[in-house]
């Protein structure tokens, strides 16, 4: 590996961890799962896995939730919706 080479690593985090992170009970974890928010990994111990993608939809979900009221319905709704406005300002030209 040259100098300017760097190596991806992933990092995941277990459903306890990301609990903990979020100050919320892994019910809550499960719920956001459960709506088809995020989906956990499976490692070789059957543990439930999250990678970055998955915390940044965590995180925006529990802000929808406890900021806004939104049920967590409404945040998998508001999530695609904003993946959606995303994947259309990429397209369209810069400048």
């Amino acid at each position: 590996m040259t100098k300017y080479e760097h190596e991806e690593t992933w990092i995941y985090l277990s459903l306890q961890e990301v609990s903990c992170s979020f100050g919320v009970t892994t019910e809550t974890i499960l719920d956001i799962i459960d709506e088809g928010i995020v989906t956990a990994h499976i490692n070789e111990q059957q543990e439930m896995q999250f990678d970055a993608e998955a915390l940044r939809s965590i995180r925006t979900t529990l802000r929808l939730h406890q900021d806004l009221g939104v049920n967590m319905a409404g945040a998998a709704l508001a999530l695609e919706l904003l993946g959606e406005i995303e994947r259309l300002r990429a397209l369209l030209p810069r400048g």
